[in-house]
């Protein structure tokens, strides 16, 4: 086992594209880490020169105690899983799982010992004899995370290993990937476009965009505290609903305004974000994530009322997910421009900000018991404790102790 270093690494393509940026990042000895992101956004780049298939044009990367730049991906003591199996078809499962043990020389007693205790491991040792042709697509990835287990190597390295599979398949796939790292305690870096598996599966995770590091930190940390509107749209889903609002003080104390509604600033809310008091009169970004709904009749009391109109519903059995339209346009940001982007190439489809007649689309997370049905009007409540405010110009979150401090600018102030 051994901790992964990437100081201030770069790569940059021939005609000048630079697909990782300056890229810091710490992967501490025994961390599952998942690099996560939209479509080209630099994971797969960052792991290929981690595991020596792609040259660094600048920077160092560190494995254990050595630095790694000039060694050949057979010298650095890693294993790869790669979504496409990479399995040889003319062998059986036992030959695919010995392979690479052969191939360095072990004793034939202690290649089956490794061989057996992997298949044990992963639950293969009735399908030691069978060809992958022979295999379900599940049984194929476990063979191919067993080759890399007999290895017992200081890193394992997994490029999208679960997207070939079902989706049923991959939340029990995911689940053996867990106990697997409980078991081996070995460091992983996990690259996937998949932030639910990210977050299921992340000691910390790292958010990538455009080759540059957003925020790096466990899932739970991502979700309460996004550095910023790219972060905070990305991770989560449903996706974290946004507007453009106006934040002042009212009889009752501060207060956000948009669309026809104004929720309360509670106070510790306000003493928790440095330097949100400075944008009280002035525009801001507000985020509130659809868990943080509920229909009111089912609500804490002490949650603000928000009036809204069912236009869809997806059942989902323990609940209920609203969409309603708010009498507001979409946010204009760079951060959740990109956002739709990458929905709109399919990574990530509840990601995309839907308009009907230059509205937004909200969505709301309720109890099933609430029984809404499209059409229906329905009073919903907030948990405002849990808003989320941003810079209009700069997308960072304000009061967030990893963002830079913002001030508002003067032209903020609402006509």
């Amino acid at each position: 086992m051994a901790k992964i270093v990437l100081d201030k690494v770069d790569k940059i393509y021939s005609g000048g594209v630079k697909a990782v940026d300056s890229l810091d990042l710490e992967i501490r000895d025994g961390e599952f880490m998942v690099l996560v992101g939209p479509s080209g956004c630099g994971k797969s780049t960052a792991l290929r020169m981690i595991a020596g298939l792609e040259e660094i044009s600048d920077g160092k990367i560190s494995i254990g105690d050595q630095i790694v730049n000039d060694l050949a991906p057979k010298d650095r003591d890693i294993a790869m899983v790669f979504q496409n199996y990479a399995l040889y078809p003319h062998m059986t499962v036992e030959q695919n799982l010995a392979f690479g043990l052969k191939l360095r020389g072990t004793p034939k007693s202690e290649i089956k010992q490794k061989v057996l205790e992997a298949a044990k491991m992963l639950g293969l040792e009735q399908f030691l004899a069978r060809k992958p042709a022979a295999l379900s697509g599940g049984q194929r990835q476990r063979v191919a995370m067993g080759r890399a287990i007999v290895r017992q190597p200081q890193a394992f390295l997994m490029d999208e290993p679960l997207s070939n599979l079902d989706a049923k398949l991959r939340v029990s796939m995911r689940a053996s990937l867990s106990q697997l790292h409980e078991r081996l305690g070995v460091t992983t870096v996990y690259v996937t476009h998949d932030q639910v598996e990210a977050m299921t599966l992340g000691d910390r995770v790292c958010v990538l965009r455009e080759g540059r590091l957003q925020q790096v930190d466990t899932p739970q940390r991502l979700f309460d505290n996004p550095v910023n509107l790219f972060v905070a749209g990305f991770i989560g889903s449903p996706a974290m609903n946004f507007v453009n609002a106006e934040l002042s003080r009212g009889d009752g104390g501060a207060q956000v305004s948009f669309a026809g509604y104004t929720l309360p600033v509670p106070d510790a809310l306000l003493a928790d974000k440095p330097g949100l008091d400075g944008y009280l009169g002035k525009k801001i970004i507000l985020g509130i994530r659809p868990s943080d709904f509920e229909d009111a009749a089912h609500a804490k009391p002490e949650w603000a009322p928000l009036a809204a109109k069912s236009s869809v519903t997806e059942e989902l059995g323990s609940e209920i997910n609203v969409i309603f339209t708010i009498d507001a346009p979409p946010v204009e940001h760079k951060d959740t421009a990109d956002l739709a982007e990458d929905a709109a190439e399919g990574e990530a489809a509840d990601m995309a900000i839907p308009l009907i007649e230059n509205k937004a689309l909200w969505t709301a997370r309720v109890n099933a018991r609430s029984h809404v049905r499209p059409g229906q009007d329905i009073e919903l409540a907030v948990d405002t404790r849990r808003l989320h405010f941003f810079d209009p110009a700069s997308g960072l979150a304000i009061g967030h102790a990893g963002a830079p401090a913002v001030e508002p600018a003067d032209d903020e102030v609402p006509a």
